[in-house]
């Protein structure tokens, strides 16, 4: 499908496409060579406690009042992490293997050690992934969850007291808004850089293609703030240092066009994973675009607010519970939803085998449905 804006050349996990009418994107920087990587056996790791004690006090009053650039690196920077990976990658001309080494980065969201970062660093089952953390140190990581579609993955390391970000509402952000992106742009010698700008738009959509095929990331953040390969996993913080944004590509035919994943829809996967020990996610089998995009596609002008169906998986559960192309869904539960950032954030508060109801328009009339969730297929878990 095609956006305004013309063809670009696109470049995405290492593959070279031409002629395709999507924004350049970025996704990820294979390096030649790698730093070699100690193992940390079955013990697990503990972060200098005197460290650990010292970022907890006074982090409310840090919280609470917008601060300086400085200071948000300042206490942001001990969470940001390296992440270096290992994984086969298969030619899909000639079939050939090669093993491709990679940097992206990533940030801690519990002292116990969980990590955010992004799908196409950490997804793809990578046969080695290396954790370096801001003091040097370095652990073996494993991808517990990811899911292309959303360029999300969660990592886990076998430590303690390890330094964290809080994590902030996306919702309240607003267009003009200092933000500050933290990363390893390029290779591990520029770990933890620093770049700072403002919140350019919100609510972008782009087309990026991946190995999976085609796929539509809604309702991201637009940003000035440089944002290079490797930097992506990392953190998007405001001024009070809370992670707002997961950086994630950006435009390579352009200055200052960076993308961001909106922190709310990844907050359910973290407390899944904090009270159960794990994320399965729940699907129900749409391809949805908000009133904006549904308008540019079905050139209409008349489009109701909610998420509009545009495509819909056979004996999913919302097929099979009756929910059609064109139907516009508007209610989860008790929740209103007008983008795909409603929809994915309400889902993931849910279980897999919850049942849901679901309010939905089909041309003037208003419909109910319940259905059952099932695990997305399409996922890490």
């Amino acid at each position: 499908m095609a956006v305004p804006g013309g063809k670009y050349v696109v470049f995405y996990r290492g593959f070279l496409r031409k002629g395709i009418p999507i924004l350049t994107v970025i996704a990820m920087f294979f390096l030649q060579s790698c730093a070699v990587y100690r193992r940390p056996g079955q013990r697990t790791y503990e972060y200098p406690r005197n460290e650990f004690e010292a970022r907890q006090q006074g982090a409310e009053a840090r919280a609470a009042e917008p601060g300086t650039i400085s200071q948000v690196v300042e206490w942001a920077s001990p969470a940001v992490v390296g992440i270096a990976t290992v994984q086969t990658i298969r030619d899909p001309y000639s079939g050939a293997e090669e093993t491709a080494r990679a940097v992206g980065s990533g940030f801690i969201v519990h002292p116990s050690g969980y990590i955010l970062t992004n799908d196409h660093v950490a997804g793809g089952n990578p046969r080695k992934i290396t954790v370096i953390l801001h003091n040097g140190d370095e652990l073996e990581g494993k991808t517990l969850w990811s899911d292309p579609t959303l360029d999300l993955a969660v990592v886990k390391v076998n430590a303690s007291n390890l330094p964290s970000v809080e994590l902030g509402n996306s919702e309240e952000l607003v267009v003009g808004e200092t933000v500050i992106a933290i990363g390893t742009p390029l290779s591990l010698q520029f770990q933890h850089t620093v770049t700072s700008g403002i919140v350019s738009a919100l609510h972008r959509t782009i087309n990026v293609p991946t190995e999976r095929g085609e796929n539509f990331m809604e309702d991201l953040i637009q940003t000035d703030a440089p944002i290079n390969p490797g930097n992506s996993g990392g953190p998007l913080l405001n001024l009070r240092g809370q992670v707002i944004g997961i950086n994630t590509i950006k435009v390579s035919e352009a200055e200052g066009l960076g993308f961001a994943i909106p922190i709310d829809v990844a907050k359910p996967i973290v407390e899944h994973f904090l009270k159960d020990g794990e994320f399965v996610t729940p699907f129900i089998g749409i391809v949805g675009f908000d009133k904006k995009m549904a308008s540019y596609y079905k050139q209409r002008s008349n489009i109701q607010d909610g998420v509009y169906v545009a495509n819909i998986v056979r004996e999913s559960p919302a097929y099979k519970a009756g929910l059609r192309i064109d139907d516009i869904i508007t209610q989860i539960g008790d929740q209103k939803v007008k983008t795909m950032l409603d929809l994915r954030k309400t889902l993931y508060s849910y279980n897999v085998g919850d049942r849901v109801t679901i309010r939905y328009l089909r041309g003037d009339r208003e419909m109910e449905v319940s259905m059952i969730l099932e695990a997305d297929p399409r996922s890490g878990r």
